[in-house]
């Protein structure tokens, strides 16, 4: 038996769990089934209800939930030996005040990342100590109402574009975000401006799709929009993965609904790989 939470997936049996938390019959279901295919947004305790009494479960969001966060992320990447801009982590401003007492500072310029959010939203450019204050101050109003951590990276210019790399299931595809203002930080992002060439440069895209590849093969990842650069004066050949979004816009893959058309085509190869 096919168990579905996804809204847009039949299975033999579909339960929708979005505005609740998961109960004794919605474990009951999933003791009985085969396979269970859940949301995109589904929380944790769904996940690992399904994951820890079903030997199926699509998406496989192990990592998103065992490395939560950029925080998270950035440690799977060090564990898996990922290419990535070098990053300095902190916990709490407290302890970026430890690590550089009085008047001392990083590197600048750098990228200032937030440990929560998505999309660029939580991603900004400190190019001075001023930025890097102000920053720092809007750090100490998170912590105020409960928001910890943040992550500090090596600004690597990358020609005002960065290549987004989507999983749905066993298939692959990427296209290129360029923004066409050079002096322009953040609008590396279709919903700021970028503009979408999903043609150029295909050997760079065949060297940042092998790369995502292998590590979702030893994550286990099935679903994900990988965000990735390549140094602009190539002093750095390997592509570097930036981070991973289990929520992606879709705009870059023709809309909502041939994303969802792809979806559910993968979810049924999924299901026929696993002879379900």
């Amino acid at each position: 038996m096919i168990v579905s939470f996804h809204p847009l997936f039949r299975g033999d049996r579909n339960i929708l769990c979005a505005s609740r938390e998961p109960g004794p019959s919605d474990l009951s279901a999933i003791l009985k089934a085969s396979a269970v295919v859940l949301p995109q947004g589904c929380q944790r305790q769904l996940y690992f209800m399904a994951r820890d009494n079903c030997p199926n479960v699509f998406p496989n969001y192990d990592a998103r939930f065992r490395y939560p966060g950029k925080i998270g992320q950035i440690r799977l990447f060090m564990e898996k030996s990922i290419s990535h801009p070098p990053t300095q982590v902190f916990q709490s401003l407290a302890e970026f005040k430890r690590r550089y007492p009085g008047s001392g500072s990083p590197n600048l310029p750098l990228v200032f990342k937030f440990d929560w959010g998505g999309e660029g939203e939580t991603v900004f450019f400190a190019r001075s100590l001023i930025e890097l204050d102000q920053l720092l101050d809007r750090t100490a109003c998170y912590e105020a109402s409960g928001q910890f951590g943040f992550l500090l990276q090596k600004h690597i210019p990358s020609g005002n574009r960065s290549l987004r790399v989507v999983v749905i299931g066993d298939r692959i595809l990427s296209y290129w975000r360029i923004c066409e203002e050079r002096n322009v930080f953040q609008t590396v992002n279709l919903s700021k401006g970028a503009k979408l060439d999903s043609v150029g440069d295909t050997g760079l895209k065949r060297k940042a799709e092998n790369m995502v590849s292998d590590f979702c093969r030893c994550t286990g990842i099935n679903l994900a929009g990988f965000d990735l650069i390549f140094a602009e004066d190539g002093s750095t050949p390997r592509p570097l993965l930036l981070e991973i979004n289990y929520f992606f816009g879709r705009v870059g893959l023709g809309g909502s609904e041939h994303y969802y058309r792809m979806l559910k085509k993968a979810i049924k190869r999924w299901l026929k790989a696993i002879d379900v």
